[in-house]
């Protein structure tokens, strides 16, 4: 705040109230401003600053993700989220979505979405926000789900390693395994052990395609996506 400074008329020596008139003289002094002790001196009234207010959360269950991921000290990608349940959000809408041509709790183990503070952001979260998919979240925990194949190389085993990001051949269970969508201009092969090829197929356009995959083939699959039918 600023405050106006106060000035004093001199009286003192004038008979008679005169009309000021630029460059005049009016007496001793500096144009008849001023006494001594006619001004106060200016004080700093601005309140003086306070420390951060406690944060505030909006009503529902958004805030109550936000509240609880912060007094749990938790931490999200806020480079991308302005909050917690934004986070939390965008997930369960991106397992809706993948739910058309993939497995919900395998994207979300696969994609790395449990790392670091993710897993109990989403223990928070998706009860409050999505709860349909709190089974998806607790299989993709441990890692219980079913495997769907995507484009690469596998190596079928009867007990398969867990999945490894950044792998150049995933294992996979033996076993029937089935399109999921429509499969143009693709190729896919399954290898025996000595490299003779058992089956493949050229496919120029499919709706549907079946393949059965035995313990020590290699599959190579550029045909999309195929989830297993038992």
């Amino acid at each position: 705040m600023t405050v106006m400074r106060g000035w004093g008329l001199a009286a003192a020596g004038v008979a008679a109230v005169g009309v000021l008139v630029a460059g005049c003289g009016g007496g001793s002094g500096d144009d008849g401003k001023a006494a001594a002790g006619s001004s106060r001196s200016a004080v700093d009234s601005s309140p003086p600053a306070s420390a951060d207010p406690s944060p505030t959360y909006p009503p529902g269950a958004e805030g109550d993700v936000d509240r609880a991921v912060d007094e749990a000290g938790l931490v999200y990608d806020d480079s991308s989220y302005d909050d917690a349940a934004a986070f939390v959000q965008d997930i369960c809408d991106s397992m809706t979505e993948q739910a058309k041509n993939w497995n919900p709790p395998q994207w979300l183990a696969e994609g790395g979405y449990l790392e670091d503070d993710g897993e109990q952001i989403l223990d928070v979260g998706v009860p409050k926000l999505c709860p349909r998919w709190k089974g998806a979240l607790k299989q993709a925990e441990a890692g219980t789900y079913v495997r769907f194949i995507s484009s690469g190389d596998f190596k079928v085993k009867k007990d398969p390693a867990a999945f490894e990001q950044g792998a150049d051949v995933e294992e996979i269970k033996p076993g029937t395994y089935v399109t999921v969508g429509r499969s143009e201009d693709c190729y896919w092969e399954r290898t025996a052990a000595d490299g003779q090829i058992v089956e493949n197929r050229a496919v120029t356009q499919a709706s549907r395609m079946t393949v059965t995959l035995k313990a020590g083939e290699l599959f190579k699959n550029d045909c999309g996506t195929w989830k297993p039918t038992g």
